[in-house]
């Protein structure tokens, strides 16, 4: 099943189950009816790539999938992705896991580690204009969700991190890159972005400060956005959820 080639539109349970479905956003209903759903990044967790596997959140809720809609859909270990899920049963009492679920559909979230440049990828890498429109850090990583504009063409994204430059304010200096590979700029689209952060992590810190570079369009100086990598000695982070007009507007499938 290619996940990737469909749009979150088709993705959406309001899609396959006619509408009828109704969104939540908390855990506290004290029963579990399958017409109530929720949308959320999550992470696998399927070492074996096997048909059953755990989805944690960044709040660091773990998830069996007890049931899925999903026929014979087998993710690979650290895989990120956009859940739709119906709470079928809370397993906290067991010490082992936090809920079992039915999956009801799933978008795989472009997942990739920081690429350390060199002068020899420069070209490669690219640094056509892209607009950041959200950032956030959940558990280890990075996601950025971001519009561009293109037609026909795979498009590129990367984190990357240049330590042939330097900077003098104790934080760690990240560019957010976009290689259109020459693409006509007919249509905004809109994407979601995971990045592995977890190398950056210092032992003798708490939390590393980050800033995002970005080559914003019609800017003539760096977007500069700045965020804070905690993960030491810290409470583990709300879980993000991700709204149907979001949903409705990515485009996983024009970009790697």
């Amino acid at each position: 099943m290619n996940i990737r080639m469909k749009t979150l539109k088709q993705v959406l349970m309001v899609t396959l189950l006619g509408g009828v479905l109704t969104a939540c956003s908390s855990f506290e209903d004290d029963g579990y009816s399958l017409d109530k759903f929720w949308v959320d990044i999550a992470t696998v967790a399927n070492p074996d790539q096997k048909n059953v596997f755990f989805l944690q959140l960044d709040d660091s809720t773990l998830m069996w999938t007890a049931a899925s809609a999903i026929h014979n859909y087998k993710p690979k270990d650290g895989q990120r992705v956009i859940a739709n899920y119906t709470l079928l049963a809370d397993k906290r009492p067991t010490g082992m896991y936090d809920y079992d679920i039915r999956l009801n559909d799933v978008y795989e979230v472009l997942t990739k580690p920081i690429f350390n440049i060199t002068p020899a990828t420069q070209d490669s890498i690219g640094n056509d204009s892209v607009e950041i429109t959200d950032s956030w850090i959940g558990s280890k990583y990075l996601n950025i969700e971001f519009a561009y504009y293109g037609y026909d063409k795979m498009h590129y994204i990367n984190l990357v991190r240049d330590q042939s430059k330097t900077y003098s304010d104790g934080k760690v200096h990240l560019e957010f890159r976009h290689n259109s590979r020459g693409d006509a700029e007919r249509y905004r689209r809109y994407g979601i972005v995971s990045f592995d952060i977890s190398s950056l992590i210092d032992p003798a810190r708490e939390s590393v400060p980050l800033v995002i570079h970005v080559n914003k369009p019609h800017q003539a100086a760096e977007q500069l956005i700045e965020l804070t990598f905690r993960y030491k000695n810290q409470q583990a982070a709300a879980a993000r959820s991700v709204t149907d007009e979001k949903m409705h507007n990515y485009q996983l499938s024009e970009f790697n």
